[in-house]
């Protein structure tokens, strides 16, 4: 877009963040994302907090002010739903239940957006059922938990099933989930995106599914942060996509 400015990666310990961030405006920076380890603490640092950053517990997406307040955000559930609208525009949210794999942060972001879009009912499974039921308890009756031998259990009826785990990304285990209940038609989405294609995405694939990426989640959540920085809207497209996989 020709915008003179510059994304750069910044590691920046625990101890030394909300001394950093009260730092970087006098820089001229015009805001900042925030990752693991810090996605949680930095809401106890901005002084205003989003809705939907206070629903999920956690920011990623910071901007700085002209009154030089700190504005923290979270833009993880737009970019997942943006992404899965992209990559499966026939998906009725109101019309099937939904299986969320994984009960950490991510997981947060995933089900309050598919919430929020209407999704009836969430079967919600984790390998340590107590991190599944503290989500269940945050977010309520629309949200079941099931135990994680049973997941391949409810897959059968499903609009859409979202892996929110690390399991079949490089260096991780794969995700051993029986997917025999999978029918075509169904959608089916990695938040995984190292590989691209992942082993469930590939088998949903074969199965007739509607398979979409984890990528397109990583562009999407990044576009409200850049209009808010810069006031220009960028387009996620394949041309977008090509140039990150390039």
């Amino acid at each position: 877009m020709g915008l003179q400015g510059f994304y750069i990666p910044m590691d920046v310990a625990p101890e030394r963040l909300e001394e950093v961030l009260r730092t970087l405006p006098h820089m001229g920076f015009v805001g900042v994302n925030i990752t693991i380890p810090h996605k949680e603490k930095v809401l106890q640092i901005a002084d205003l907090v989003s809705d939907r950053a206070t629903l999920i517990g956690a920011a990623n997406t910071l901007i700085f002010r002209r009154d030089g307040k700190i504005h923290a955000d979270n833009t993880d559930g737009y970019g997942f739903i943006e992404n899965v609208k992209q990559g499966a525009p026939d998906w009725k949210p109101s019309h099937a239940h939904a299986v969320v794999l994984g009960a950490g942060g991510a997981s947060r972001a995933v089900i309050a957006s598919l919430l929020d879009v209407g999704v009836p009912e969430i079967l919600l499974t984790n390998r340590t059922r107590p991190r599944a039921e503290k989500l269940k308890e945050d977010f309520g009756q629309r949200v079941r938990v099931i135990d994680w031998v049973q997941a391949g259990n409810v897959l059968e009826g499903a609009g859409i099933v979202v892996n929110a785990t690390s399991l079949g990304m490089v260096g991780q285990p794969e995700l051993r989930v029986p997917l025999d209940g999978l029918r075509p038609g169904t959608v089916v989405t990695d938040l995984v995106y190292a590989p691209l294609e992942t082993r469930l995405l590939a088998e949903a694939r074969q199965i007739g599914c509607t398979v979409v990426d984890g990528l397109g989640m990583l562009l999407h959540q990044a576009v409200p942060g850049f209009e808010r920085w810069f006031g220009e809207r960028p387009v996620v497209d394949d041309d977008l996509r090509r140039a990150v996989l390039g």
